[in-house]
């Protein structure tokens, strides 16, 4: 079977969340990603508990499949020069160090482009590697509220985060996107080049119609709870059971929901034609409609309007939609082959291939499993392996 990325070799010296992210998607696509950590600490993502699957992070589970795991000590002058002869044979470099670290241990794109011109170097930052604030940190929870989108969530006066680490995770595809955009580009120009993937970039990019929205209005948008800014109804409804979304996104939609449920007067009422309109009477709306859902079963309003075809649907668990039958036939989690935990299940890399599948074909690597492995490649025998475990360079 023909991996897109067979051949392609990265280095990744990036921990927690996002650069992490950024290198299974690789590794997913065919890449050989090798994971350099610190001697007897890693990444910190290993320590990220609880949950915990036999004693192992299921943070760093789900997020370090299809590498290898080398321990290096980047401060020492062996580890750097290791690093200078892996680049010479690597094609991507992938670091999330604070802005000024890479300089200071002398493994910055200035430093690497000279030992290889075609490293695509993907620096992976808070704040970016330009800007006033260049040099400060971010995490996830940080630039959630940083970058607006927490101004958005909840209700007014107490807004929420988001779930799951969408500014990491969101930033790890983006920052895969611009490698692999970059790989393209060397196809044609030979070279490689520096890609700059901040937290704070991609959840603005995120705001996606809200930014638009103050240029346009002067105005920033407020959290509306369970409702959308723009469109009605589109929202959490509370059935005689327990909760239900309605997408009624446009004006068909709220047709067929209105006669679906039998509501021939809001089908009929002109106040209520266009979404314009119900958005401006949104407080008088949604409250009939409220009480409306109220007296019916999720199941009821679910079969009828799914059969006029308005999206519609349960609030699921984690556990209700990586069980669904529709995961299981998208085969969204992926079972790996582990040492140590059985039945080790961890999302799937998303899109489907017609002719290039992705794979899985290593797990998720203890700390430092490979790294004789890796030197070995190197030229570097047994006992010099020993003598630099011995000095705390490896």
């Amino acid at each position: 079977m023909i991996q897109p990325l067979e051949g392609i070799k990265v280095l990744e010296l990036a921990r927690t969340l996002a650069g992490p992210v950024s290198g299974q998607i690789l590794g997913d696509l065919g890449a050989e990603v090798i994971k350099v950590e610190q001697p007897g600490v890693g990444d910190e993502a290993r320590r990220f508990t609880p949950p915990e699957w036999d004693g192992e992070s299921c943070y760093y589970l789900s997020s370090n499949r299809n590498k290898k795991s080398m321990t290096l000590n980047l401060k020492s002058e062996q580890g750097k020069n290791i690093i200078y002869d892996l680049v010479k044979e690597s094609d991507v470099i992938i670091e999330n160090f604070r802005t000024g670290t890479t300089e200071k241990l002398g493994i910055d794109y200035d430093t690497l482009k000279e030992i290889n011109p075609r490293i695509i170097y993907l620096a992976i930052s808070g704040f970016g590697r330009t800007g006033p604030e260049k040099y400060r940190a971010g995490y996830d929870l940080l630039i959630q509220a940083y970058s607006g989108i927490m101004s958005t969530t909840g209700e007014e006066g107490k807004p929420y985060k988001v779930g799951p680490s969408i500014v990491d995770l969101s930033t790890g595809i983006l920052g895969a996107l611009g490698v692999l955009t970059a790989i393209i580009a060397r196809e044609k120009t030979g070279r490689g080049q520096f890609v700059d993937c901040s937290l704070l970039d991609s959840q603005i990019m995120m705001l996606n119609h809200l930014a638009t929205g103050y240029f346009a209005t002067g105005k920033s948008a407020k959290p509306m709870g369970q409702g959308h800014h723009t469109l009605v109804p589109y929202q959490v409804f509370q059935a005689k059971d327990k909760n239900v979304i309605i997408a009624a996104a446009n004006d068909r939609l709220w047709e067929r929901t209105c006669q679906a449920l039998g509501w021939d007067d809001l089908l009929n009422d002109e106040n209520y034609k266009l979404n314009e309109d119900r958005v401006r009477l949104r407080n008088v709306l949604v409250p009939i409609l409220s009480e409306r859902l109220s007296k019916m079963s999720s199941e009821e309003i679910c079969e009828k309007l799914d059969a006029v075809g308005v999206p519609c649907g349960p609030i699921n668990t984690i556990g209700d939609v990586v069980t669904s039958p529709q995961a299981i036939a998208r085969e969204m989690m992926v079972d790996i082959d582990h040492p140590k935990i059985k039945g080790l299940k961890t999302p799937a890399f998303p899109v489907k291939f017609s002719e290039t599948p992705s794979t899985v074909r290593l797990h998720p690597p203890s700390l430092g499993e490979n790294t004789e492995e890796v030197l070995s490649s190197l030229g570097i025998n047994s006992e010099e392996v020993s003598r630099m475990r011995q000095d705390g360079i490896i």
